[in-house]
């Protein structure tokens, strides 16, 4: 009777490495947020939600209005669009507005958008721990974004 050294291969070592390897990526991908990647892509929906309600408001000859916290929140009743549906951020982010026509606003404040079309300038912070975006609206309803700039502690 023959006996088999006993142990592991090289190949069988190797294998095990390999599924460890891609074990350790995928957990950190999946765990390791980029902040920054996160604000800038909520800035780019945000923005181009922001957009979107003002030439519906004036498309449809109607007054909307949007409020920001930890949700963003286009008002209107009924509001029976999907891209202007509440739409709570991913965590940590939070946004509010922060100028209308030119002066400081409540964080809690509705900004309106009107149906002749001619809104005043405003703007919104999206806000991580570590980065802030600011969205910023002209007369004629562009939107934006400046940014990303360090958040101090």
């Amino acid at each position: 009777m023959t006996r088999w050294p006993r142990g592991f291969t090289l190949v069988e070592l190797l294998v095990v490495l390999v599924i460890v390897a891609l074990a350790g990526g995928l957990a950190i991908v999946t765990l390791d947020r980029d902040e920054r990647r996160l604000a800038a892509r909520e800035a780019k929906r945000f923005a181009g939600a922001l957009e979107f309600a003002a030439a519906r408001a004036q498309a449809r000859n109607e007054t909307l209005g949007v409020s920001a916290d930890s949700a963003i929140r286009f008002w209107r009743l009924p509001l029976d669009d999907e891209v202007l549906a509440p739409r709570a951020l991913p965590e940590p982010l939070i946004a509010a507005p922060i100028m209308y026509a030119g002066q400081r606003i409540p964080a809690d404040a509705i900004v309106p958008f009107r149906a002749s079309g001619r809104n005043e300038p405003f703007a919104f912070r999206l806000m991580s721990p570590s980065w802030v975006f600011v969205l910023a609206a002209d007369p004629l309803n562009r939107v934006s974004i400046e940014g990303p700039t360090n958040n101090p502690p």
